[in-house]
């Protein structure tokens, strides 16, 4: 028996051991969705935060989709798209400059089989893309070119906005492209800004994240650890850190960023397989607690710190569950801090 108890001990320091975790019940569950979840984002409507959205990607090869569900977790079907082609990833972001009087919310989303990244305004979900625009085309094997992750970063300084796009299978260094949009009269465009991102070889790199204040990309190498580069391209290519390593069962997965006015902030990574979260500081990306909030073998993860109304006052976490829909818990409920 103590040859038991020490290793789970022993197992819950190094993975997790979901299975001596209490479970954090979520606040609600989703709508489920046709065919396999894989990735939500949160759009906050800032006028009106109770009608924020969140956005989630459902998988399939001739009818896929990028579904928005309200705060209660139902499905608005004005505001889904559908009948895409393996949609992997989604993200967005605030204040893009379509001209020099207008700002709308974007958002943006890999479609895999078609070797792209499609790009949408929020809340009206206008396309912006003609159809959507190619990635990794200097590849010349298709299998290189398939879009996974995605990240959108804007630069506070100077608010370029960047889509960042991880993929299927790449090479050990530049496994991440970095691409610019820019927008002339309401036409955007495209344009490769860098490639970066080392990669250890073991199964793939998909979940991203970037800290648009703190300048720092944060991305899944699944089968090692959580590596951090700058985001800005200015700032070079060299890795900064790699953490976790001892952290994870296997499959490391989505990674979301909750961020404080007063500077504190933490990253949730899922343990994919441990089908639990760990938690780091956002500053120097020390181990803080594991969690076991319900979900199935979790590909992505959301979160806000801010307030979406009487089920959400302090925040919402979504998270991917493998039964095609998506958890839903009231941020108070990780208790953070």
């Amino acid at each position: 028996m103590k040859k038991y108890i020490f290793g789970c001990l022993l197992a819950a320091s190094l993975t997790g051991c979901k299975n001596n975790l209490p479970e954090i019940k979520p606040t609600l569950v989703s709508e489920k969705t046709p065919h396999d979840t894989d990735d939500p984002a949160i759009w906050i409507n800032k006028a009106n935060p109770e009608q924020s959205i969140v956005f989630g990607t459902d998988k399939d090869e001739v009818n896929g989709g990028v579904y928005a569900f309200d705060l209660d977790g139902k499905i608005i079907k004005e505001k889904s798209i559908t009948g895409l082609s393996y949609p992997n990833n989604v993200d967005v972001e605030y204040g893009f400059a379509l001209n020099d009087s207008t700002q709308i919310d974007i958002m943006m989303f890999t479609e895999r089989e078609k070797h792209q990244i499609r790009l949408f305004s929020i809340p009206d979900m206008t396309p912006l893309d003609n159809g959507g625009f190619p990635v990794f085309e200097d590849e010349t094997d298709l299998e290189l070119r398939r879009p996974m992750g995605i990240s959108l970063y804007k630069n506070p300084e100077n608010n370029k906005v960047y889509a960042i796009v991880g993929r299927k299978k790449g090479p050990t260094e530049g496994y991440l492209y970095q691409y610019e949009l820019t927008a002339n009269m309401s036409s955007v465009s495209v344009k490769l800004a860098r490639k970066f991102g080392t990669f250890s070889g073991n199964k793939e790199i998909e979940a991203i994240v970037v800290d648009d204040a703190l300048g720092h990309v944060y991305y899944s190498d699944e089968g090692i650890g959580v590596r951090k580069f700058y985001a800005d391209p200015a700032q070079g290519n060299a890795q900064i850190s790699i953490f976790g390593t001892d952290r994870f069962k296997d499959d490391i997965e989505g990674i979301a960023l909750a961020t404080y006015s007063d500077g504190e902030g933490f990253l949730i990574v899922s343990n994919q397989q441990d089908h639990s979260f760990n938690i780091f500081k956002r500053g120097d990306n020390s181990f803080v607690k594991t969690l076991n909030l319900g979900t199935l073998e979790t590909d992505g993860c959301d979160v806000t710190t801010a307030a979406l109304g009487a089920k959400y006052p302090n925040g919402l976490f979504v998270s991917m569950n493998d039964e095609k829909d998506f958890f839903y818990h009231s941020l108070d409920s990780l208790k953070l801090r």
